[in-house]
């Protein structure tokens, strides 16, 4: 007899969706090899890492060679040295200490596993559009899912609900839409968390991208919000990490137990990020590494102001990509988006992602991402524009 399988996947769509445009992608190829593809869905980082990132993981890989500094297992929540450093930087002022930062192989996996802290039966607010992760591990779990309608009217920052939930999740500068919240409306957030009970995981992976002076980075920047909220961050897109892995969550104490269960939890199921990435992560922090890390997001916000320019200039009604590295635009003449996939692939050479892979706020919507060369970034103007 087999042991019963945990029917909830079947409530899953069937393909996880940058795996179904890079089947897709795959297809195309095949068929029309001469096509040059230029590819700008999936948010996946083209710069190298920045040269202090580099010799600090150079160095970091002589220490392992020799008895005396070798580095085998760390510590589940990260070493000292990287803790302290954003501690002291990232949340300078905001009374975040080092033992409040858990490092981890990157922000996809401490949100598919926070999950794990809470009962099953509580229900979970989800804005969409929506970084399908947050859905997806959530149904895995059988749970109730309400959703927070996120519109072009509100910002995409969503329209404080009326119902209550358990569990609210926030991405911002979002995914996929590249919003930015206001201080105003972040604060609103939190105070619907307090008068709910709700606990908010905040997703913000893309900060780093943030560049006008009003908007908050942390969620911690709020007044109350270390009494309700989790927050999330990686360097995969700070600091072009995406083949490195590294990121690091953060627990208030505030919180009460959810800290120790985290730690208790990441002991048990994690080995921790290696050394030689956290110390590549520790590096950015250097004056020559922050340096380094905003010219390659510089040049990123660069190319997002160009292709959302393109876009408008096409007629295409285009946000994001002023403070985010996603454009998010609509669909000509209300075009389904997989067709409109299709046709960019097929006509263009050119991948995009479908806005109906970010759930039903995205149907008619398309997103593409900033993370390229500038040259391909032109050329891929230049071909929507033809198309």
């Amino acid at each position: 007899m087999r042991p019963a399988l945990n029917d909830n996947f079947s409530r899953l769509v069937p393909s996880y969706l940058f795996s179904e445009i890079a089947a897709r992608q795959k297809v195309f190829s095949a068929a029309h090899p001469e096509v040059k593809i230029i590819r700008m869905g999936i948010g996946d980082v083209t710069r190298p890492l920045a040269p202090a990132v580099i010799e600090a993981m150079h160095r970091a890989v002589d220490d392992c060679a020799r008895p005396e500094t070798f580095h085998g297992y760390g510590p589940e929540h990260g070493y000292a040295f990287l803790r302290e450093r954003i501690a002291q930087q990232d949340y300078a002022g905001l009374g975040i200490g080092p033992d409040e930062i858990f490092i981890s192989d990157g922000a996809k996996s401490d949100l598919g596993n926070l999950v794990d802290l809470f009962d099953d039966r509580n229900v979970i607010g989800i804005p969409t559009p929506v970084y399908p992760v947050y859905v997806d591990t959530n149904l895995m779990r059988g749970r109730t899912i309400r959703y927070i309608d996120c519109t072009e009217a509100d910002g995409f920052t969503g329209q404080i609900p009326d119902f209550p939930v358990d569990i609210l999740y926030l991405c911002y500068p979002n995914n996929p839409t590249g919003a930015a919240i206001s201080r105003e409306k972040l604060s609103a957030w939190v105070d619907y968390a307090h008068a709910n009970g709700s606990v908010i995981i905040y997703d913000s992976a893309y900060e780093a991208f943030i560049r006008e002076p009003s908007l908050p980075h942390s969620i911690f920047e709020i007044e109350g919000a270390k009494e309700c909220a989790i927050e999330v961050r990686s360097y995969s897109k700070t600091a072009g990490f995406t083949g490195i892995r590294c990121g690091y969550t953060v627990i208030p104490k505030e919180l009460g137990p959810l800290g120790a269960m985290w730690e208790r939890r990441q002991g048990c199921k994690f080995n921790g990020a290696s050394y030689i990435s956290q110390r590549g992560a520790a590096a950015i922090y250097t004056p020559e590494g922050r340096r380094q890390v905003r010219a390659d997001i510089d040049a990123y916000l660069e190319n997002a102001a160009l292709i959302r320019s393109g876009l408008e200039a096409i007629g295409l009604h285009a946000t994001g990509g002023e403070n985010a590295p996603y454009i998010w635009a609509r669909t000509p003449e209300g075009m389904d988006s997989w067709k409109f996939f299709d046709l960019c692939l097929e006509k263009a050479g050119v991948v995009i992602t479908p806005g109906c892979g970010f759930g039903r706020g995205g149907e008619g919507y398309f997103r593409i991402t900033a993370f390229n060369s500038r040259d391909n970034v032109c050329e891929a103007m230049q071909r929507l524009k033809a198309l």
